[in-house]
């Protein structure tokens, strides 16, 4: 095995908003967007046998 693609942040953004309907019904609506990250993942690993292991970063607040 090789070392293909390695790289760091956020693949897909993803947001959640909350909507009252005219009948006070609560939605919640969902947005995923990938992100250039994604799309080069994508292309680097097309046509490719692969293993991925994904790790979370911690992020410092």
């Amino acid at each position: 095995m090789k070392k293909i693609f390695e790289r760091e942040g956020v693949f897909v953004e993803y947001k959640e908003k909350k909507v009252k309907t005219a009948r006070n019904d609560l939605l919640i609506h969902r947005e995923e967007n990938p992100t250039r990250l994604w799309w080069e993942l994508k292309e680097t690993i097309k046509g490719k046998r692969v293993k991925i292991v994904v790790y979370e970063v911690e992020e410092l607040d």
